[in-house]
C-alpha cells in the first residue's frame, strides 16, 4: 500500500506569514461528570471517578473530540496557536458548525488524580483506562452515537490510535499527532523512566507523602522538556552561544513549578504498556497522521509511523519539515503547520464514512 506523504508546504507558507491572533470562537464551557464504580484494568474500582471536560460550540453541531498531551488538560488546548487557528469563523473546526469536546484525561485537569488525596494509593491507570473513560464520557454522558473526528496530540495522539482500533466505526476521521502506532520503547521510554526515577529518588519525595513539591521534580521536568521537545534547529537558533544557552536554562529553572509530583509520576508512567501496533487493520476511519521531522520522541528515521501506516486501509502522513521555526515534539501544538491538511481531509471524507 502506498502511503500519501504530504510535505506540508502549505503549513510553511502560513508560518512564514506569521502566527494568527486568537480567533473569535464561542466561549468554552467547563463541566464535570462522575462515573460510578469505574473499574481499572488492574481490577481496582474507584467508587466515584470525576471526569472534567470542556466544550466549544453548539451541542447540535458535528461532534469532534480533541485529546490533550501528558500533564495537559482540555482547557489548556485553548491557546491562540491551537484553538485560535482552528475554532474560529471560516477555520477548519469552525465552532459554528462543530461541537468540540475536550476531555481531561484521568489524572489530569479537573479529572480525578492522585493529588486529590489518595496520593500513591490512587489506581495505577494506563492509556486503556484513559481511553475507556474518554469514550464513556462522549458516548454515555453526552449521548453521541457517532463523531465526525477524534484528534489528539502527543499522549492524545497515541490515544487516537487506540480509539480508532477499539471503536472502529465510531468516527469518520482519526488524526493522531506527534505519535507513532508502535510500542513505547527506545529513547522515548528511557527518558520517561529517567523522569520518573528522578522524582522517586529525591529524598524529599518521601514515597509520595511530601508536604512541599520535591526540588528534584522541577529539575526533572526542565531536563526532560529540553531533552525531548523544542526542536534541534530552533534551540540552536535561539541559543547560538553558551551564554544564550545558559540564559535559556536559567529561565526554565526560574519558572514556577506547574503541577504535582505524584500526578506527574502517574501521567508519565501511564504510557508504560502503550502499543497501538496490534490491530491497525481494524481501523475504518480515514487516518491523517501528523508528525514533525524534528520530533525528538518520535524520530522519523526509525520508520515506525510508515511501518504502522502500511496496515491502515485509508491513511496518509503529513510530515512537517524541520526548521528554525518548528519546535520538535512541540510543533504539532501549533495548528498553523497542519490546519490546511486537516481542512482537506474534512472536505474529502464523507460524513458517516466509517459506519
Amino acid at each position: 500500500m502506498r502511503i500519501p506523504l504530504l510535505a506540508a508546504a502549505f503549513g510553511l507558507q502560513i508560518a512564514l506569514a506569521g502566527a494568527a491572533s486568537a480567533a473569535d470562537y464561542p466561549a468554552p464551557q467547563t463541566k464535570e461528570w462522575v462515573v460510578r464504580d469505574f473499574r481499572f484494568h488492574t481490577g481496582e474500582v474507584l467508587p466515584q471517578l470525576k471526569l472534567g471536560y470542556t466544550t466549544v460550540g453548539d451541542p447540535r453541531g458535528e461532534p469532534v473530540v480533541v485529546l490533550h498531551g501528558t500533564a495537559g488538560s482540555g482547557e489548556r488546548m485553548l491557546t491562540p496557536a491551537f484553538a485560535g487557528e482552528l475554532f474560529g469563523p471560516g477555520q477548519p473546526l469552525d465552532a459554528r458548525k462543530y461541537f468540540i469536546i475536550l476531555p481531561d484525561a484521568i489524572g489530569a485537569g479537573a479529572s480525578s488524580k492522585p493529588s486529590d488525596g489518595m496520593r500513591m494509593a490512587f489506581p495505577r491507570y494506563n492509556y486503556d483506562d484513559m481511553v475507556q473513560a474518554q469514550y464513556r464520557l462522549v458516548r454515555e454522558h453526552l449521548g453521541l452515537a457517532h463523531v465526525r473526528m477524534v484528534l489528539g496530540n502527543s499522549m492524545g495522539g497515541m490515544q487516537v490510535w487506540m480509539w480508532a482500533q477499539k471503536y472502529p466505526g465510531y468516527m469518520d476521521i482519526a488524526v493522531p499527532m506527534a505519535s507513532v502506532p508502535a510500542a513505547m520503547s527506545g529513547r522515548n521510554w528511557m527518558m520517561r523512566r529517567l523522569l520518573i526515577e528522578a522524582i522517586k529518588r529525591d529524598p524529599a519525595w518521601a514515597n509520595g507523602l511530601y508536604t512541599e513539591q520535591p526540588a528534584g521534580f522541577k529539575f526533572a521536568l526542565a531536563h526532560f522538556g529540553m531533552a525531548t521537545s523544542g526542536g534541534t534547529q530552533k534551540l540552536q537558533y535561539e541559543a547560538p552561544t553558551r551564554a544564550q544557552a545558559d540564559a535559556l536554562v536559567d529561565r526554565q529553572l526560574a519558572a514556577p513549578t506547574i503541577g504535582d509530583a505524584n500526578d506527574h509520576l502517574y501521567q508519565w508512567d501511564a504510557s508504560r504498556d502503550y502499543d497501538a501496533s496490534g490491530q491497525l487493520d481494524r481501523i475504518q476511519a480515514t487516518v491523517l497522521a501528523i508528525n514533525s521531522a524534528d520530533d525528538e520522541r518520535n524520530l522519523p528515521e526509525l520508520g515506525l509511523l510508515e511501518q504502522g501506516m502500511q496496515c491502515v486501509k485509508n491513511g496518509r502522513i503529513l510530515l512537517i519539515p524541520a526548521s528554525a521555526q518548528t519546535s520538535g515534539h512541540g510543533t504539532t501544538g501549533q495548528a498553523r503547520w497542519w490546519k490546511d491538511g486537516l481542512a482537506e481531509v474534512l472536505r474529502s471524507t464523507p460524513a458517516g464514512a466509517a459506519r
